[in-house]
């Protein structure tokens, strides 16, 4: 298991049992700081694949980090902790938390973790991926569906001449039906304010 791991823990002796156990697992711990300190300026810094956090219970601090961090440079994190607080779980998977495991850590139970919350963190990235895809798309269509109005308009044609016309201004321009959308609509604008 050859992954960077940046360890966030409150208890120096408990950080170095993780890190003694990462290590004889061939894992490399890029990072390893205390949940007071800032995480998402060191995980920039560290560019670790995966994050472990070790704490009694994920105070507010701690779980504002990881929704920056979901936000802005998402990847696996696993929270050991001895707190099964619904709320408290519920918070910590809104933040991105890919693995919560009760009872705290356990060395034999940190690689299969780790290989779980990988696992979960790439499926929940393709559809949080394959959303932000269709959702593009869609706006992508309104905005095309709202240049085929402004051609139906001025030009008194129907939907699939106004079509028609949008595919072959991309086409001689060698540029995508959504940017001739944006570009109509742009000088609709402009005119229409005059």
């Amino acid at each position: 298991m050859n992954i960077r791991v940046m360890v966030v823990d409150e208890s120096p002796a408990r950080a170095d049992l993780l890190r003694r156990a990462l290590h004889d697992m061939g894992c490399l711990v890029v990072a390893c700081i205390g949940p007071d300190e800032h995480i998402p300026t060191c995980v920039h810094d560290t560019q670790p694949d995966v994050i472990i956090i070790d704490v009694d219970s994920p105070d507010r601090d701690t779980l504002e980090h990881l929704c920056v961090i979901d936000r802005d440079q998402p990847r696996p994190v696993v929270l050991f902790t001895h707190d099964d607080d619904r709320d408290k779980i519920r918070a910590a998977m809104r933040a991105g938390v890919s693995a919560y495991v009760v009872r705290g850590f356990s060395s034999e139970r940190v690689q299969p973790v780790i290989e779980v919350a990988i696992a979960r963190f790439q499926e929940f990235q393709a559809v949080r991926s394959r959303l932000d895809r269709a959702n593009v798309s869609l706006a992508e269509r309104k905005r095309i569906e709202r240049a085929k109005g402004i051609l139906m308009k001025s030009r008194g044609c129907a939907e699939d001449e106004a079509h028609r016309l949008l595919r072959k201004m991309a086409m001689d321009r060698g540029k995508r039906l959504a940017d001739i959308a944006d570009t109509l609509i742009a000088a609709q604008d402009l005119l229409s304010q005059g």
